[in-house]
């Protein structure tokens, strides 16, 4: 999702302090085009035909707790540019449904079904359903982070909003005893939201997968067995 704009609509000079930031934001840009470019997790996506690095913290999760099984419906929301969906597809081999909901454009992955738009608009939930046709959904996938503007008391919020509404989603969607995988970001709200998944999931746990850079606040975590009704 898109960070807000500056409302101003106008432009003005730069002044000496936003040179120094501009220089700085150059010097932070710089370091990370370095480090992504030397990641072997990069590398390695790219010499095996990944859409991202992402695909293998995925991969650690998965295996880990086993949670693919043959024949599953598998949703990923914030799928672009589609890392996730892709591993799920291969992993299920010609079994099962992937459907990719994003607001962001994706290009198309054989036999992943995409829905492209904002999925807390009715009319999105309405042609998810009509694609579901009644089956059941058993594995709600969330990698979703907010465009970042470096501003921890503006980031995290922005985070925070977009877990509680993947939370929402898997509530509504998700079948009884089902498993919701989300990225969260440590940080302020982290700890109700899982209080809160541990109302709604019989067992939760935070997973922080190797291919998850180091330095970053991002984890995973993990609610299996959806209980019918909430705690």
């Amino acid at each position: 999702m898109a960070a807000p704009t500056n409302g101003s609509g106008g432009s003005r000079r730069s002044v000496p302090g936003d040179l120094a930031d501009m220089a700085t934001r150059s010097k932070s840009s710089q370091r990370w085009l370095k480090e992504h470019f030397s990641d072997p997790y990069v590398k390695k996506a790219q010499a095996e035909g990944l859409r991202s690095r992402a695909a293998y913290k995925l991969e650690e999760l998965l295996e880990r707790d086993r949670l693919l099984k043959p024949g599953m419906v598998v949703v990923d929301l914030g799928a672009a540019p589609g890392g996730w969906s892709q591993f799920v597809r291969q992993a299920m081999g010609d079994h099962g449904r992937v459907v990719a909901m994003d607001i962001l454009d994706m290009p198309p992955l054989a036999g992943v079904e995409f829905l492209h738009g904002d999925f807390r608009e009715d009319s999105v939930l309405s042609q998810l359903e009509a694609l579901l046709d009644g089956a059941p959904v058993d594995l709600v996938l969330s990698d979703m982070a907010p465009n970042k503007s470096g501003v921890d008391a503006v980031d995290q919020p922005r985070a925070m909003y977009l877990a509680e509404l993947a939370m929402d989603f898997a509530d509504r969607h998700l079948k009884p005893g089902g498993a919701f995988l989300i990225k969260l970001f440590q940080g302020t709200g982290f700890d109700d939201y899982i209080r809160e998944l541990r109302r709604r999931y019989d067992k939760v746990a935070i997973r922080k997968p190797d291919a998850s850079r180091k330095r970053s606040p991002e984890v995973y975590a993990l609610g299996q067995g959806k209980r019918i009704q909430i705690k």
